[in-house]
């Protein structure tokens, strides 16, 4: 998150908080499982195939079904070229467009399907050279980064390196926030707003240029180049 553009970190954490958006709504639609959050699908897993619960089978494909967004999702992104961020968030929005409908017309576990293929998806959005560069539907990673950073804050080194990291995840907090608030309103249809989100935000992401390497903060002084 350091390397880059306080731009590229605000769409980050914009796209963080879809994503927390998107699995709080499926959080309680399932009742305690997730379509972006795969950490807690694959303990899910792990404790249904111990138990011989049919929550492994559920974890299971939603894990499945993830894995299948990113690789349609890099995919998009490898075919658009420095068009990669629009492209990417331009099919996460039509994924999510199609969830709200399918739940609409009473197909659930198909708009789950197409939830899960969404945040997949939305992970190749900063993918550069078959890496993701910046996660934005786990973290995990995100908090160890905060830690690690405060540490070096306190040995002397750059007193704020941490809070791009501490953003992002705020981001996903705040969108599963307001997912949770949503839901109870208008449950699967609040996908209808994460569909416009998505697609706001790929306008958003047309005008930042061409290529992440552009958007770097390697000129921008007082930024840690650090690994991410």
């Amino acid at each position: 998150m350091t390397r880059f553009d306080r731009r590229i970190r605000l769409l980050a954490a914009c796209l963080s908080a879809l994503a927390g958006y998107v699995d709080a709504l499926a959080f309680i639609k399932l009742g305690g499982f997730f379509v972006s959050f795969m950490s807690g699908n694959s303990t899910r897993l792990g404790v249904g195939l111990a138990r011989g619960s049919s929550h492994a089978a559920i974890a299971g494909a939603l894990i499945g079904t993830f894995v299948m967004g990113v690789v349609v999702g890099s995919l998009v992104g490898a075919a658009a070229g420095v068009r990669r961020r629009q492209a990417v968030l331009a099919l996460v929005s039509l994924l999510l467009a199609a969830a709200a409908a399918l739940s609409m017309a009473g197909v659930v576990w198909a708009a789950i399907a197409a939830m899960a293929l969404a945040m997949g998806a939305e992970n190749a959005v900063f993918e550069e050279n078959g890496d993701v560069r910046i996660g934005l539907t786990y973290m995990t990673g995100t908090l160890v980064k905060v830690g690690q950073r405060v540490a070096a804050a306190a040995a002397g080194g750059d007193r704020l390196s941490w809070a791009p990291y501490l953003l992002l995840w705020a981001g996903l907090v705040l969108g599963a926030v307001a997912g949770a608030a949503t839901y109870p309103m208008l449950g699967l249809r609040s996908l209808w707003i994460a569909a416009a989100a998505a697609a706001v935000l790929a306008i958003a992401a047309a005008h930042l240029g061409p290529g992440d390497e552009r958007w770097r903060a390697d000129s921008v002084p007082g930024v840690d180049h650090g690994s991410e």
